[in-house]
């Protein structure tokens, strides 16, 4: 029997069996109890394994999702044992402690605003600081938006696709619980069980993935990125923003530094059908569109994004070479590959959106890219706020002073 238990296979196996008869409507303390009995210990990476081992067999991402929570508390104390906290987590301005760091302002957060004034909430002041409270936890939106476009990349790089789908797909349960509890105290239209239950749902899901961040996905990270990726994440890392302030400048030794080929003092020449530019040239214009253009090529990878001074939607260079399935939530993928399904069979050459988005009109469209002969290569998404050109009144025929 200690043979099969030191057995890789097996172990992942149990696991997999473990989720699905949580799926099935075993009992926590049941499922719990088999855990126990099988296992003195497990990796992160194998519960990971796990997942992704139940999504390819067909199980859908948002059942493994469902599931996160519960099976994230069957097993916490086994992955608490054998990933205690690693050197480079520690080092100031490394990705990975800004993540901790972003996480212990999260915990206050909640620990100190929100929990305190759901506990009591029997004025109109104690609602006013927990609305307060409630907008200042949206912003973790900088958190989530950084590990889905400079971590889950470099996940999917390595193999490891199951963990970024399901964890994105909570990332947007929270928040949009975060909307719903901001708009109930707004609406005045609530009683104080439904606000508590609301706002105390939230809460534990921030907490069980602030758990998942650093048991989980961190672990599986520092295991498996090189130096010089993690260089590449901390370099990109300001195009998204962060959740803290002053934070510290990471300085990995010199010898561990990555080597980056510089670019050629003189810039190549690119010949065009109808003009020649130098690739300088061709990247400033591009930059200069006054509005976000992505484009992907025919086998659904990222190859191009500019770099405007005002984007819409964070893009980082860590989603080059990925596929475009990976770059949306998970609860919009089927859209994008419906329109990717569409173009590549000719029925459409176009799709358009519009939403309404911190008080712009965003305009999203794209455009299948063919060649002269009608061969597919491609998507163009063109993104752009719209609303300032529907403000546009009468006529301007002179020069701005």
């Amino acid at each position: 029997m200690s043979e099969q238990i030191d057995n890789r296979k097996y172990r992942k196996d149990v696991i997999k069996q473990i989720i699905s008869e949580l799926h099935k409507g075993k009992s926590v303390n049941e499922v719990k109890k088999q855990f126990e009995e099988a296992f003195e210990g497990v990796s992160a990476m194998e519960i990971s394994e796990a997942e992704q081992a139940l999504i390819s067999e067909g199980l859908p991402i948002t059942e493994v999702q469902r599931l996160c929570d519960v099976h994230a508390s069957v097993f916490k104390g086994s992955i608490e044992e054998i990933h205690q906290p690693t050197d480079a987590s520690e080092i100031p301005g490394h990705p990975a402690n800004i993540i901790k760091r972003e996480n212990r302002f999260i915990e206050k957060l909640v620990d100190t605003h929100i929990k305190p004034n759901l506990l009591s909430l029997i004025n109109k002041e104690t609602i006013k600081n927990l609305k307060h409270a409630l907008d200042e936890l949206a912003t973790n939106d900088i958190h989530y938006l950084r590990k889905e476009n400079l971590l889950f990349p470099y996940m999917e790089k390595y193999g490891i696709t199951g963990p970024p789908k399901v964890m994105w797909g909570v990332d947007d349960d929270i928040r949009s619980q975060i909307k719903q509890a901001i708009s109930l105290i707004s609406s005045k239209k609530f009683t104080v069980t439904e606000l508590q239950e609301k706002v105390a749902a939230l809460t534990e899901k921030v907490t069980e993935m602030i758990f998942k961040e650093e048991n989980i996905m961190l672990p599986m990270l520092l295991e498996t990125l090189t130096q010089d990726e993690w260089i590449k994440i901390a370099d990109e890392s300001s195009e998204i923003g962060y959740l803290i302030d002053r934070i510290p400048v990471w300085s990995p030794s010199s010898e561990n530094e990555m080597t980056v080929e510089k670019e050629k003092t003189e810039p190549g020449i690119i010949t065009l059908p109808s003009g020649v530019l130098r690739i300088n040239e061709l990247v400033g214009m591009l930059d200069t569109l006054p509005f976000d253009i992505t484009f992907v090529d025919k086998d659904d990878i990222v190859k191009y994004f500019s770099q405007g001074t005002e984007r819409i939607f964070p893009r980082t260079k860590a989603i080059i070479g990925r596929n475009v399935s990976n770059c949306h939530p998970p609860a919009s993928v089927h859209i994008v590959q419906k329109i990717v399904e569409d173009f590549k069979s000719g029925k459409k050459d176009h799709e358009d959106f519009w939403i309404n988005m911190g008080g712009k009109l965003v305009y999203i469209r794209y455009f299948a890219v063919r060649n002269k002969d009608s061969e597919y290569l491609g998507v163009l998404e063109v993104t752009q706020n719209i609303k300032p050109i529907q403000e546009i009144t009468g006529e301007k025929r002179l020069m701005s002073e």
